[in-house]
């Protein structure tokens, strides 16, 4: 039987009521671009990861502030550039490297713990009288420069004859009770982007670096049952301000060529 004075109603918290009308993801089918132009680094550009939601949330009886939107981590990352026989450059993240922690924050390092705060996120702030759909979207891909030659000698002689990255992500869509903290994980996707390029110094400008397989990447998963969302993924420090790029030659000890930002 309905209600007859809905003040006598108690009406669905918040989390009874979102809706997630739809979820898509993707990454693009376009390969991984190389670009040679500079006499200094290569730069390469990979597809791009995407994700897209619709959501519906219901009338809300209380006064209170919630915001939907992406939240991402970094799970693993191998990001190595071999430099002959000398040794190799590579860009680390020492306590996820160490196993110290599971994930770390893949923030745009302003709006933590969100991934972004313009078509990343919504929020809505209740009390409110009618219905509220919210189409939240991010996308994510790499374009690093790779110095042609050692990064720790003053010689720009060409010796890089080899990049590999393998990095796996996981990304939620999350909503967050703005005043209690309250997180409701509404959809987990994982994904993982993947690249090997092969290069020979001794070709010309221009002419020395082929893309490997696999040229197409691996498409995201929607997971059926949700992830829990580590803490570190949803606190500082990021991932760009926590890697390090490190020198590992051959023969010597590893020096940090570049050391955290925090």
């Amino acid at each position: 039987m309905g209600c007859i004075q809905s003040i006598r109603c108690k009406s669905k918290s918040f989390r009874e009521s979102i809706i997630v009308l739809e979820v898509n993801t993707s990454i693009d089918s376009n390969p991984t671009s190389i670009d040679e132009s500079s006499s200094v680094v290569l730069r390469y550009r990979t597809p791009h990861f995407r994700a897209y939601a619709r959501v519906l949330v219901p009338p809300v009886a209380v006064k209170e502030t919630w915001t939907i939107g992406w939240i991402q981590a970094c799970n693993h990352m191998e990001f190595y550039n071999m430099y002959r026989n000398k040794g190799m450059s590579s860009w680390e993240l020492p306590d996820l490297r160490d196993g110290k922690i599971q994930a770390i924050s893949d923030s745009d390092g302003v709006n933590y713990p969100w991934y972004g705060n313009t078509t990343e996120t919504c929020t809505i702030v209740g009390p409110t009288k009618k219905d509220s759909k919210f189409t939240i979207s991010m996308n994510d891909n790499f374009y690093p420069s790779v110095t042609w030659g050692v990064p720790v000698s003053d010689s720009n002689v060409p010796q890089l004859s080899r990049i590999h990255r393998d990095q796996s992500f996981t990304t939620w869509l999350v909503a967050i009770n703005q005043a209690t903290s309250e997180t409701l994980v509404l959809q987990t996707i994982r994904w993982r982007m993947k690249l090997h390029i092969q290069v020979d110094p001794e070709k010309p400008l221009g002419h020395r670096a082929v893309l490997n397989e696999p040229v197409v990447q691996e498409q995201p998963q929607i997971l059926g049952k949700n992830e829990p969302i580590p803490a570190n993924a949803m606190v500082k420090p990021n991932a760009n301000d926590a890697q390090v790029l490190m020198w590992r030659p051959k023969n010597g000890d590893p020096v940090v060529v570049i050391p955290p930002k925090y």
